[in-house]
């Protein structure tokens, strides 16, 4: 499994002139993105498709569909970014337009427009799209409700739109409840990304969360599982945090990714300019830990395919 450590031959005091902690998280980070830049994947041809899902706000659910999507992109992926939160703020940190006049994942849910009509290219990479969400999202769970199929829209939509058009990866960023907007993610998807926050509190609302999964799994789709877990809002100066990672991994040993998501002004900045961190501070601590998880999930990838072949 890819986890980048400091380079034996890293020398914080040499290079440094002093031997300090932030010497030594300097070096760490410079040796990590060396690790970064030999970094070789491959995508499989096969497409994974995640849902993003956390009923507990707050845990940087939005903000690691976008930044692993975007690392994704620059790795080589394909990568299509499906903004299920009326909130818009996927659609926000790709530079995607998503006025109410946009044609968005509404008009494909509800008024059955094709989703070749919605994807818009993000200026950040030329692999990298989105399905934005629009105000009108807001009411969908309730128009659903009379709609023939309607756990099943988006999945039938979206296979119809890969079946002309290969992507890599597909990542649905959902609301942070469980309504049928996120049924629908369920439904669509083949894997379930978990972002928990590590702070206190980190695995209240996880076992309700999985419960809904596997209610999902019983009854609208056995292919869904529970393939991912990021840490993220991690702060290594705290006992806390490095408590609640212990705790994540020892319940999801297999699940868990290594890289973990720092707490970064840089992450929570990138947003307000329309960008996810990786085009905005690409060196940036949050940035690097992003492009590790990134690796990680798609050597699972590679991983699980050559397991398959075999």
């Amino acid at each position: 499994m890819f986890h980048v450590k400091p380079s034996d031959n890293a020398s914080p005091s040499h290079d440094f002139g002093m031997d300090t902690p932030l010497a030594r998280e300097l070096a760490d980070l410079s040796s990590r993105r060396r690790a970064l830049r030999e970094v070789n994947v491959t995508f499989s041809g096969e497409t994974r498709i995640f849902t993003v899902s956390n009923q507990k706000g707050g845990v940087g659910k939005t903000t690691s569909a976008v930044n692993l999507a975007s690392a994704l992109a620059e790795l080589g992926a394909k990568v299509l970014v499906i903004d299920l939160d009326p909130q818009g703020n996927a659609s926000t940190a790709l530079s995607i337009p998503h006025t109410a006049d946009t044609s968005s994942i509404y008009d494909v849910l509800i008024n059955d427009l094709p989703f070749v009509e919605i994807v818009q290219p993000s200026p950040e990479s030329e692999n990298l799209f989105c399905a934005p969400s629009t105000i009108h999202l807001a009411g969908a769970e309730i128009e659903l409700v009379s709609q023939v199929a309607r756990e099943f829209r988006l999945r039938r939509a979206l296979k119809t739109y890969l079946d002309d058009n290969h992507m890599d990866v597909v990542i649905i960023d959902c609301p942070p409840s469980l309504g049928l907007l996120t049924i629908n993610a369920f439904t669509a998807a083949t894997e379930v990304l978990i972002p928990i926050q590590a702070e206190y509190y980190a695995l209240e609302g996880l076992s309700q969360l999985l419960g809904n999964i596997q209610m999902i799994q019983k009854h609208l789709n056995p292919e869904l599982h529970l393939s991912t877990i990021l840490l993220t809002m991690f702060d290594a100066r705290t006992r806390l945090s490095q408590q609640v990672a212990d705790e994540v991994r020892n319940h999801f040993p297999q699940q868990v990714l290594d890289a973990v998501i720092p707490r970064s002004v840089r992450v929570s900045e990138a947003p307000s300019f329309g960008q996810t961190v990786i085009a905005y501070d690409g060196t940036s601590a949050g940035a690097v830990a992003y492009r590790e998880a990134a690796v990680e999930i798609a050597q699972r990838g590679e991983r699980s395919s050559q397991n398959k072949e075999h």
